[in-house]
C-alpha cells in the first residue's frame, strides 16, 4: 500500500485530519507510516491555513503500535543501533506531536497499543470511543517502554500509577482511563466524529499563536523550576501580545463583542 493511503490527510475547515488507515493491521505504525506522520504534522504546524490538527484511525484500531512484523526483534545488530532507531524514529515521532505549533487532538476509536497509546497521550487533548483502551504492551514483548512512555506517563498519572500500568500491561478501557487522567473525555463510538468536529471546530477557531505559545508554557513548565516557568510565562505575553489576535480580543472585551480570530 502506498504509504499516502496508509496515513490519509485532508484539510477542512482549517484543520488537518490526519487518519491512519491499516485496518486490516490495527493501523500498525510502519517506518515509512511513521515518517509520513512527522512531516505532515510538521507540514501543519508551519501552515497559516491549519489551525488545528486531529489524529485518528480507520477501524477497530486507533494504533496497535510499531510495525514488527519486519524482523525487529531478529538479526545482527551493532552497537547503538535500537537507540539510534528509537532516537530516529518513535521518539522522533512524539517529539513531533509535542512540538507542533497547533493544538493536536487525539480521537482514539479503537485499540491504542505501545507507541500507538503514546501517541495519543503526546497529544494537546484526548477524545476516546467507548470501545477504546490502551495498553502499555512492552512488558508482554520482554521490552523496556520507549517511544517517551516513561517521560509522558508520570506527567500525566504519576509515578506509582505509571508503573502499575508498565509493570503489568493490562489493557486500560476508556472509561477508567478517564478516571485516571489520560483522556479528556469519552463518548459512544457512535458520537466520535461529530464531538471531534465540533471540538476541532473550536480550536480552529481560537487564537492560533496563543494557544502555541500555551502549549509550550504548559509542556516546558514540567521539566522547569518556578521561576524559569514564570519568566517563561512573561515572555510569552509580550510575544503574543505582538499578535493581531491579541488586539482583537482586547477590542472585542472593550467592545462587548465575541472576538473573530484569524490565526494571525
Amino acid at each position: 500500500m502506498p504509504v499516502s493511503e496508509a496515513v490519509r490527510q485532508e484539510v477542512r475547515d482549517q484543520v488537518a485530519y490526519l487518519t491512519l488507515d491499516r485496518p486490516e493491521a490495527l493501523n500498525a505504525l510502519t517506518p515509512a507510516m511513521r515518517d509520513r506522520l512527522v512531516d505532515l504534522l510538521a507540514q501543519a504546524s508551519a501552515s497559516p491555513d491549519v489551525r488545528a490538527v486531529v489524529l485518528t484511525g480507520t477501524g477497530r484500531g486507533f494504533c496497535a503500535g510499531a510495525d514488527l512484523r519486519g524482523g525487529a526483534g531478529s538479526g545482527e545488530r551493532l552497537p547503538g543501533d535500537v537507540a539510534r532507531v528509537l532516537r530516529l524514529g518513535a521518539q522522533r515521532l512524539i517529539c513531533a506531536v509535542l512540538d507542533c505549533e497547533k493544538p493536536v487532538l487525539a480521537a482514539v476509536n479503537g485499540t491504542a497499543a505501545g507507541l500507538g497509546a503514546h501517541l495519543a497521550f503526546a497529544c494537546d487533548l484526548v477524545l476516546a470511543a467507548e470501545s477504546a483502551r490502551f495498553i502499555e504492551v512492552f512488558v508482554r514483548r520482554g521490552l523496556v517502554p520507549d517511544a517517551a512512555g516513561a517521560y509522558l506517563l508520570p506527567r500525566l498519572i504519576g509515578p506509582q500509577r505509571a508503573k502499575e500500568l508498565m509493570f503489568f500491561g493490562d489493557a486500560v478501557p476508556a472509561p477508567q482511563a478517564y478516571r485516571l487522567g489520560l483522556v479528556n473525555r469519552v463518548v459512544p463510538d457512535e458520537d466520535l466524529p461529530g464531538t471531534v468536529r465540533a471540538w476541532a471546530a473550536r480550536l480552529a477557531a481560537g487564537p492560533t499563536r496563543a494557544l502555541a505559545l500555551a502549549k509550550q508554557l504548559v509542556n516546558a513548565s514540567l521539566d522547569t523550576d518556578r521561576a524559569a516557568a514564570l519568566t517563561a510565562e512573561s515572555w510569552a505575553q509580550e510575544i503574543n501580545m505582538t499578535t493581531a489576535d491579541a488586539g482583537e480580543g482586547l477590542r472585542a472585551f472593550a467592545e462587548r463583542r465575541d472576538a473573530r480570530f484569524r490565526g494571525r
